[in-house]
């Protein structure tokens, strides 16, 4: 039986806690900040073309550093590993924070989110390490708290930042983060850590060529804003992924454990569900200048309540990584139904154009369950993919989720894209067509949770015992 999070939160545990916690909240927390001091960055070097790059490169730098992962983890052991991931991303920081022009800057966020995306690999990798199997829920509740505060502090520092015209300053600061999670590493990771085995296939870099290309495709396509730009887009990459499911499955090189792409096999359906869930949740990042647009929100208020979803994201977790048997089922099952109810309601709530503050709670409760509706499933999902994953494979089990991570979020963010365009957010444009658009966004994403909830259902009640247990 599990001690519940006193068991997380003392002894050893603490400190182990924080270092899983403290990878993903620098690879967050830097996220949102450089979001937010993007247009003070082109003010000043220029590059108004690349700036949607800026985020697109750091992804799929994200996305190389987390397939990494498992392999580095291999070569250079636990603390190795932590010391080059926070090495390349301070690196990158600090030529972010010198960059004269634009090329430089995003050179920078390239070798930033290699460190970044191998930080948040190194998060879900070290909860299948350094914690039994009846902590994994509540340690990936963590990595969500993690997130969630990166969510609600991240607009706020880089906006105390833009205001002051000091953008430089803001990627020193993510850098100086760097020695203090280094300093945690070295104070809470055990000394004789053993080196896991080596990954039972070679380095799969054709199948990481493709996933690459997939979500760059993706998500260069959802930097456009034309239709036929983004079907393009979302078409290659989903042939991309496509070739990519099929060499996984062939029992060559693999990125993913074993069964992750077979369909039937329950972490096939796992990973689908998340895909799905974190797809379904994409809307969001519209959310603001719906606000803006719409409901006359400033938008600073208009960004906090859109933080919302965040926050029933990490409240979600919390409250439900504690469940075990039929009542992590339920949460299961659960998640999926909430996040449509949030959806539904934001579909019909918010292209109803009209006087600030009017709706504003209803559209406040809708946000609050889009984030309790994936929080409430994601730790019992993420356990299960330790769980149904090979012990052979369990390194290549937590960088996965880093991965599935990368893929929702930018098939999500494409489709929203080309659905608020079809849906005319451009043509006819104005409050007219941000109405339109937020009526067929939300809508139409009520699909992705319904159909992760098909996948869920298709999982066996119960994980399968691995060695670990």
């Amino acid at each position: 039986m599990s001690g519940g999070w006193s068991e997380l939160m003392r002894g050893g545990n603490a400190g182990r806690s924080a270092v899983v916690g403290g990878g993903m909240i620098i690879h967050a927390l830097n996220t949102f900040i450089v979001t937010t001091i993007l247009p003070s960055v082109v003010r000043d070097i220029g590059g108004l073309r690349w700036f949607a790059w800026s985020t697109v490169l750091y992804v799929v730098a994200s996305l190389v550093g987390g397939a990494a992962c498992a392999r580095v983890l291999q070569r250079l052991g636990a603390r190795h590993a932590y010391r080059a991931a926070l090495l390349a991303f301070a690196a990158g920081s600090v030529a972010c924070a010198l960059a004269p022009s634009m090329p430089v800057l995003l050179a920078g966020r390239g070798v930033q989110g290699l460190g970044g995306g191998t930080l948040s690999a190194l998060s879900f990798i070290m909860i299948r390490t350094l914690f039994p199997a009846r902590m994994w829920a509540r340690a990936l509740s963590v990595v969500s708290v993690a997130w969630g505060v990166a969510t609600l502090l991240g607009p706020a520092v880089g906006g105390v930042f833009a205001q002051w015209g000091a953008w430089r300053a803001a990627f020193w600061s993510v850098a100086a983060a760097a020695p203090l999670l280094l300093a945690l590493v070295e104070v809470s990771l055990p000394r004789r850590m053993q080196r896991p085995a080596p990954p039972a296939t070679g380095m799969a870099w054709l199948s990481l060529a493709l996933l690459a290309g997939s979500v760059l495709a993706v998500s260069a396509a959802g930097t456009v804003r034309d239709p036929a730009w983004n079907a393009g887009g979302l078409a290659l990459a989903l042939a991309g992924f496509a070739v990519f499911a099929r060499r996984e499955a062939s029992g060559g090189a693999r990125l993913l454990p074993v069964g992750a792409t077979r369909p039937g096999a329950p972490l096939c359906a796992v990973y689908g569900a998340m895909v799905l869930m974190l797809a379904g949740t994409q809307p969001e990042i519209f959310v603001p200048y719906f606000l803006q647009s719409l409901h006359g929100l400033a938008p600073l208020y208009a960004g906090y309540l859109s933080a919302l979803m965040a926050a029933g994201w990490t409240l979600g977790s919390v409250l439900s990584s504690g469940a075990g048997g039929s009542d992590g089922r339920a949460s299961l099952v659960s998640g999926p139904l909430v996040l449509v109810a949030g959806l539904f309601v934001l579909a019909l709530l918010m292209p109803a154009a009209g006087p600030a503050g009017r709706d504003l709670l209803p559209i406040g409760a809708g946000l609050l369950a889009m984030g309790l509706g994936i929080g409430v499933a994601w730790p019992h999902l993420g356990a299960r993919v330790f769980g149904y994953a090979a012990e052979a494979d369990r390194e290549l089990a937590g960088s996965s989720i880093t991965m599935v991570v990368m893929v929702g979020a930018a098939f999500g963010s494409a489709m929203g894209g080309m659905v608020t365009n079809l849906g005319g957010l451009l043509v006819p444009g104005g409050a007219p067509g941000a109405a339109s658009a937020a009526a067929w966004l939300f809508g139409a994403f009520v699909a992705a949770p319904l159909l992760a909830l098909l996948a869920i259902r298709r999982l066996p009640v119960q994980v399968r015992p691995v060695a670990a247990q």
